[in-house]
Order: C-alpha cells, then sequence, then structure tokens
C-alpha cells in the first residue's frame, strides 16, 4: 500500500467515524474547534467549524494533501510548468493580476512584460473610451458595451461586473453569450448604434457562437453607421488576423496568451468590458485582491491555507461521505451569479474521469454545483436542504456591510444567512409532528466578506480558483484542459450543415428523426 493509497483509505475511515457523531457535538469535545477552523485572509473570513470532520478528521484531511503532493504542486503552478499535462502548457492566471515587476515565465519563457504590456494598453483605452477621446463612427461617446462572448469570455466578466457596477453607471454593459437570437435581440434594444461599442471576445476569433452573435451586431451596426460602424468595434483575441479581416484594427485587439484557460481568464484582455465601464482604477483592485489571495495560497501553511482547506471540507464530504452535490449560496443580491460562474470554473475544471496518466479515476471527482441567491431560494430549494433525503453542503457567502440601500435590510439578510447555516446544523427535534422535524446535521462553510469591494470579490474569485486546483492535485486530473466540450461542438457543426439543406449523415434513429423534422424549419 503506497503512502497516496493509505491516505485516502485513512480520510475515509475518519470520514465514516466522523458521520457517526453530530457536528454541533464537534464544538463540545473540541474546544478550540473555531481557531482551528476559521481562517481569516484578503478581506475574506472562511469559517469551516460547521463542517463535518472532527479533529481527526481535519488531521486525516491534511495528511491527504500532503500525501498527495499538494505543496510541490503548487510550487510547479507558480513556477509556469506544464501543468495542463494534455495541451503541454502552464496556467498561469495568476501572472495576469501579478504587479508590476513581477517574473513569472511559462516553461521558462518570461511573460510577466507581456501582460504588463496588455494591461498598459488597457488602461489607456479604457481610460480614453470613458473621456470622450476614443469615441464610435460619429463622433459621439460610447454609453453603452456590448460584450459579445460564451463560457469563460462571458461567465466571470458577467459576474464581475453584476457584483460592482454602479446603481447608475456612466457606461452600461450588456452581455451576449447564447447564439439563440433572442439573446442579441434583447441585449441590443432600444441602444443607439452611435454611442454603442461591442466588445467581441474570442480567444481564437472563430468560436461559432459568438461569431454568429458578432456577425450579427456588426450588421446592427453598418445598418444604422454604414461600413464606418466599424469603429464602434473592439476585440479581445489572440487571432489579430482574424480580426483584422472582420473590421478590427490591430490597436483595438487585445491578446490573452494560451497559458491562460477562459474560465481562469477574467482578469486578462477578457474583462476588457469591465475595466472600461469600472474604471482602471477598479479593475485594478480586483486584480489586486486576486493576487493577495495567491500570495496567501502560495506562503500560508497548509492548515492555515484558505483555498487547501475549503478544498479539503469539500473532498471529506465528495469522496468521505458520498455527497456528490453542494450549493453555493450568496446572501448578497451582487453575487447571484456566483453559482452559474463556479459551474464552469469547478465542473469544467475538474468533471474528469481519467487521471493526469490517462487511467480511469480511483475517486469520484467534482461535484455538481447550484445555487443562485438568498433570501430568494429559501422560498424555492431550502425545503430539499432541510428535510430531503440527501444531504447537500452548501457554501454561504455573506457580505458584512453592504454598499447601498437600508441598513435595516442588510441586518435581516445576514440574520437570514446565519441562521439557515445554523439550522441545517442543529436542526429541531419534534417526534410527535414528524412533518415538522429537522434532522439537521447538514454541514456548511461560511465566508463572509467585509464589504464587497473590488479587491474582496478578486480574492473570492482566486479563493476558488485554487481550491479547485487543490482538489485536481487531489484526484490527480489536469484541472486546465476541458475535451468533454469538443465531441458536442464537432456534431453541432455536421448537424447544422443537415439543418440547413446538407446530405444526411450517420445517425440514430431519435438523431435522425429530429433533424428531418427541423429541416428547413
Amino acid at each position: 500500500m503506497t503512502d497516496l493509497t493509505a491516505a485516502w483509505t485513512a480520510l475515509e475511515d475518519a470520514a465514516r467515524k466522523d458521520a457517526l457523531t453530530r457536528i454541533v457535538d464537534h464544538f463540545a469535545a473540541e474546544p478550540d474547534r473555531l481557531k482551528a477552523l476559521v481562517v481569516e485572509a484578503c478581506g475574506l473570513r472562511l469559517d469551516l467549524s460547521k463542517q463535518p470532520w472532527s479533529r481527526a478528521g481535519l488531521a486525516a484531511a491534511l495528511d491527504l494533501a500532503r500525501a498527495s503532493g499538494v505543496e510541490a504542486a503548487r510550487e510547479r503552478l507558480f513556477a509556469g510548468e506544464a501543468v495542463n499535462v494534455t495541451e503541454r502548457r502552464a496556467a498561469l492566471h495568476m501572472a495576469l493580476r501579478a504587479p508590476n515587476g513581477s517574473t513569472f515565465s511559462a516553461a521558462g519563457r518570461p511573460v510577466s512584460g507581456e501582460v504588463e504590456a496588455v494591461r498598459g494598453r488597457m488602461k489607456a483605452f479604457a481610460g480614453a473610451v470613458r473621456s470622450g477621446e476614443v469615441c464610435g463612427a460619429s463622433g459621439r461617446p460610447f454609453e453603452t458595451i456590448v460584450h459579445i462572448g460564451i463560457g469563460g469570455s462571458d461567465l466571470g466578466p458577467r459576474l464581475v461586473w453584476r457584483a460592482l457596477k454602479r446603481l447608475e453607471p456612466d457606461i452600461d454593459v450588456r452581455f451576449v453569450g447564447n447564439v439563440d437570437p433572442s439573446d442579441l435581440a434583447q441585449a441590443m434594444a432600444g441602444l443607439n448604434a452611435e454611442t454603442t461599442l461591442v466588445v467581441i471576445v474570442s480567444k481564437t476569433f472563430t468560436t461559432q457562437e459568438t461569431m454568429a452573435n458578432a456577425t450579427a451586431a456588426r450588421g446592427w451596426l453598418h445598418a444604422f453607421l454604414g461600413p464606418d460602424g466599424d469603429a464602434n468595434l473592439a476585440a479581445a483575441s489572440t487571432n489579430v488576423e482574424a480580426c483584422a479581416a472582420f473590421g478590427i484594427p490591430a490597436e483595438r485587439v487585445f491578446g490573452f496568451e494560451d497559458w491562460v484557460g477562459g474560465r481562469y481568464s477574467v482578469m486578462s484582455a477578457v474583462g476588457l468590458s469591465c475595466a472600461i465601464a469600472l474604471g482602471w482604477d477598479r479593475f485594478e483592485a480586483l486584480m489586486a485582491g486576486a493576487a493577495a489571495m495567491d500570495d496567501h495560497f502560495r506562503a500560508a501553511p497548509l492548515e492555515r491555507n484558505a483555498p487547501v482547506l475549503l478544498a479539503l471540507a469539500h473532498v471529506f464530504n465528495r469522496n468521505g461521505l458520498g455527497r456528490p452535490v453542494r450549493v453555493v449560496e450568496p446572501y448578497a443580491d451582487r453575487l447571484g451569479l456566483l453559482a452559474s460562474y463556479l459551474q464552469q470554473l469547478e465542473m469544467e475544471s475538474n468533471g474528469k474521469r481519467v487521471t493526469l496518466s490517462g487511467a480511469p479515476v480511483a475517486h469520484a471527482t467534482s461535484t455538481a454545483v447550484f445555487g443562485n441567491a438568498g433570501t430568494n431560494d429559501q422560498h424555492a430549494f431550502f425545503q430539499m436542504l432541510h428535510q430531503g433525503v440527501d444531504v447537500i453542503p452548501v457554501d454561504f457567502v455573506a457580505v458584512a456591510q453592504a454598499e447601498e440601500g437600508p441598513k435595516a435590510q442588510q441586518a435581516i439578510l445576514l440574520a437570514n444567512a446565519i441562521a439557515q447555516a445554523e439550522a441545517l446544523m442543529t436542526g429541531s427535534a419534534n417526534a410527535a409532528e414528524p412533518h415538522r422535524h429537522f434532522p439537521g446535521d447538514r454541514p456548511s462553510s461560511f465566508i463572509l466578506m467585509d464589504r464587497l469591494t473590488p479587491k474582496t470579490l478578486g480574492a473570492l474569485i482566486a479563493l476558488y480558483e485554487h481550491k479547485v486546483f487543490v482538489e485536481g492535485v487531489l484526484w490527480d486530473i489536469n484541472s486546465f484542459d476541458q475535451w468533454g466540450v469538443e465531441l458536442g461542438k464537432t456534431l453541432a457543426t455536421a448537424v447544422l450543415g443537415e439543418l440547413q439543406g446538407g446530405e444526411a449523415g450517420a445517425h440514430d434513429p431519435s438523431t435522425a428523426a429530429l433533424i428531418e423534422r427541423l429541416r428547413g424549419a
């Protein structure tokens, strides 16, 4: 038995033993439980004391992290080694937000200088758009940005914009991700082409959904402004030639490298729309918050390391206790897209069935993530969390001080978040009325932000990024590729040709019938 196998066995044994003790009873048995399981870092307070592990369970989880080589893997990540083994690439999203003068390298090639150059261009462009120096075809300043992208080119900027936008922004942002033409139509409704900047985000500038929407948006600009409407276009892409052919000059194209995965890219040129509309100072603060969490993740010992501990809590539930689903519930409406963002970050990163070497995984991998925003969800699926058959762990995220609105309402919001976490753990016995019985013993993590600022949002994003990486190390999988999305995309190209009148291909009977039913529709 290898040390790693023994560590996994010890974790599973500890989880089975801990399952015999209610979470609330661990507090009485462990007077120092809060001290051991609460970590403060970068404006976030992470409380893992309501997780189902005992002191011995936590020790087993930490032993697993050490046996899995988390510390060495962390160094390889920051050193720019090709941790994305199937694509032979580094994963250096940390370089995107590192301070000027940093010395990150990808496979031995210095990259920090390139990052700073793109950042400098983004800063200048954002300032010029906001000041009115850079205008559209008619000479009027921009009032709205239409951000076109999908997946990592969409979810991160959407999250950041909703979280940080001012109540009355100087420049508004509308997002288009879905190839469904209704998405584009709703985003463009009521806009003035003269004052609209269209930002197209696609690394290759070939993504089918993005390019369909981009072509339609350019057609809309041309319909009002003629060919000069191309002056209302900008792009985040590495394919400068394709952008030029589309009508976007090189000075309006902002690149990012292949060592930046889409779901890790919000602080690259992918975030250009946010950098413009929020203002560079706030976008820079977002990066600073993420960089602070990068430093914490790299330097803090495992037992006081927020991303490591959060990953271990999730693995304890997923693998030790067989819980395949988790809720992420921000008690902050501005963070209502957090679960959607984490669905891609976690499930695309770690939804894998083979190890780094290509062998079948020995342990279950990514949890399924869902959630929206409290208190709305208390009136939706919380019934299942409290009294359903399945135990579903919850990540609560709350903000201590609101930036807007009545303070009394913020107190109500916080009271609900705290009470829900307590109720899930403690439950309520009622033998006389079983319908009113709450079993309790349902785990949660609680992340408290002092304020929802660009810096704390950046720290929160980086917390989950590094958490995902640690989980990937524990499961021995590649958290940075996403081959699972390719097959459906390839088949869609063939099906599209058939729907448009091309020769019928070989399909199963159900698929063939659907194509035949929709041909020419």
